[in-house]
């Protein structure tokens, strides 16, 4: 969510691309672990909003010591926009929301191809909210990736059914939630013209313990030493997926560590596999090549752009 961001303030950051790619792979693989305590912690019985105020929490800490060792103090936290961090928070929480459900709802291989989606919107929202050009190329990539998840949704299963019982309502969450990640993205990317990667992480963190702890004492709940593990499991995950996706992209350019992220639904797939004893449907494994190719495209085609548009100012 803060890739365009967290790369403009890197620019001055030294590059190592394999170190770059290391810790986007170490991304993904964290990501889908997270994923697959969200389901336990679902089955456990532990409310959704619940689960969100711990993993938040328990990131601040981590969060706290990594700014310290990587910037040498926390003066890079001061901020003048804190009323763009508190709608970036709001969105942030709706669409983490919206990426939970999808995943107690859904096999995880399927909600993560949805979540996938997220460079398409990403490009229709640029398009129409920034004004970004966008030529006939991207929207054609756009149109496959829409094809695509199409195919993932069956849409006509789902209307048969009514959008009825667990799978459909949980079609409809990770659609949303991919939706809302576009959004943030572009909200992220705002913040990153006068904001440090480490404020935006930060301040998303930060703030959402408010809303958060009003709701807690409404669900919260006694737990077992197990649940307080799953619980500590998702908090620490969780920082781990934040530092690597902001230290990858301090070590290499956006294009370069963008495509790992398409090794989550490898790990989705063999961790639905191991924990869960589920398989994709038929629908994603058709779907899928076709969101990957059409993300993949915008990656290569940005990163051109970003190059002709540095030729440019160079000259």
């Amino acid at each position: 969510m803060s890739a365009a961001a967290t790369s403009a303030a890197s620019t001055q950051a030294p590059q190592h691309y394999l170190g770059g790619i290391a810790l986007r792979l170490l991304a993904m693989a964290s990501l889908s672990l997270m994923f697959v305590l969200v389901k336990y912690v679902d089955r456990a019985g532990i409310h959704i909003v619940e689960s969100l105020f711990w993993r938040q929490a328990l990131v601040l800490p981590f969060l706290l010591v990594w700014i310290r060792a990587t910037t040498g103090g926390f003066a890079s936290l001061r901020t003048q926009r804190i009323g763009a961090h508190a709608r970036r928070m709001t969105m942030g929480l709706v669409g983490m929301a919206c990426n939970f459900g999808g995943m107690i709802f859904l096999p995880m291989a399927e909600a993560t191809t949805i979540s996938l989606s997220v460079p398409i919107f990403a490009v229709i929202f640029a398009a129409a909210l920034l004004g970004e050009p966008t030529g006939w190329q991207r929207w054609s990539a756009v149109i496959v990736g829409f094809v695509g998840v199409l195919v993932v949704l069956d849409p006509g299963a789902s209307i048969a059914a009514g959008f009825g019982g667990d799978h459909g309502m949980g079609t409809l969450i990770a659609l949303a939630g991919a939706v809302m990640t576009a959004l943030i993205t572009i909200a992220v990317r705002d913040l990153g013209r006068t904001e440090a990667a480490a404020t935006i992480v930060f301040w998303f963190s930060a703030l959402s313990m408010i809303p958060l702890g009003l709701m807690l004492p409404f669900v919260i709940t006694s737990h077992s030493a197990q649940e307080w593990l799953l619980l500590l499991g998702l908090g620490f995950s969780g920082a781990v997926v934040q530092m690597a996706l902001t230290g990858a992209l301090r070590l290499a350019p956006v294009a370069v560590v963008i495509p790992m992220d398409y090794t989550s639904l490898l790990w989705s797939i063999a961790a639905g596999w191991w924990f869960f004893g589920t398989f994709p449907a038929e629908t994603t494994w058709i779907g899928a090549p076709l969101i990957v190719a059409s993300g993949l495209f915008i990656a290569w085609r940005e990163h051109r752009l970003h190059i002709a548009r540095t030729k440019e100012v160079a000259a």
